[in-house]
């Protein structure tokens, strides 16, 4: 009967616990979402890391690089930091922070090799042979820009890389194209058009200047020494 007594008391005083103003319930937003996970000590969320063998490009000493990451330190702090093989070979040790743009490789490792050499080359290509290679010239991109900035579609009138390829060719785009048309679109004429736009320091889309901005741009642009090869982009 004691024992009855007690359990109830303790349920009675749980329940005053529950309904009192200062529980706070649960709910998702209580909880990490899935872009973190939790550290050895679950004290500090840790950010989650791209996979080893993704291939990335990313800054180091001011300069930019093409590799694939070899293996992950988890920092104390909850960061990541990567140690990267370049298509030479030669390794760096870098913050995540470094990163600016990834592609997940194929399990397959020739396949993963092969999409690696084909990244390569798409980092060294020069901005014309960026155009020639995805068959987009300044008008082109004057059309994309037109579009973004008018459709609905493209939310917050902001263009991806793949919305690009899907938009001038009406196809869907490879990862090495994506990287590519990426390039392209943070060049200075597509700047003209275009504005960056950054979640965690890199760079996801290009959202549609207002006409005013264009115009504005475009003189500027068109001012400058790197207007040589544009002159009939220019005279329009």
């Amino acid at each position: 009967m004691t024992t009855s007594k007690a359990f109830t008391t303790s349920i009675i005083g749980l329940i005053s616990i529950l309904n009192s103003s200062s529980f706070v319930p649960l709910t998702k937003n209580a909880f990490h979402t899935p872009s973190s996970i939790y550290s050895k000590n679950d004290d500090i969320p840790q950010q989650q890391a791209f996979a080893d063998g993704t291939i990335l490009e990313f800054s180091e000493k001011s300069r930019v690089h093409v590799g694939r990451i070899i293996s992950t330190e988890h920092k104390s702090n909850g960061g990541a930091r990567y140690e990267i093989m370049d298509h030479d070979g030669k390794k760096f040790s870098i913050a995540d922070k470094a990163v600016s743009y990834s592609v997940s490789a194929p399990n397959n490792e020739p396949a993963a090799v092969r999409l690696f050499d084909a990244f390569y080359s798409a980092h060294e290509e020069s901005e014309s042979e960026l155009r020639t290679d995805l068959d987009i010239s300044p008008e082109m991109l004057e059309l994309a820009w037109e579009e973004a900035a008018s459709d609905l579609t493209f939310e917050d009138h902001v263009l991806t890389p793949k919305a690009l390829i899907d938009l001038v060719h009406s196809k869907a785009a490879s990862a090495v194209d994506a990287y590519k048309a990426w390039r392209l679109l943070k060049t200075d004429i597509a700047h003209v058009f275009f504005k960056e736009m950054k979640e965690k320091g890199r760079v996801v889309g290009f959202k549609a200047k207002p006409l005013k901005a264009v115009e504005a741009a475009k003189t500027t642009f068109c001012r400058s020494e790197h207007a040589a090869d544009d002159l009939d982009f220019c005279l329009v």
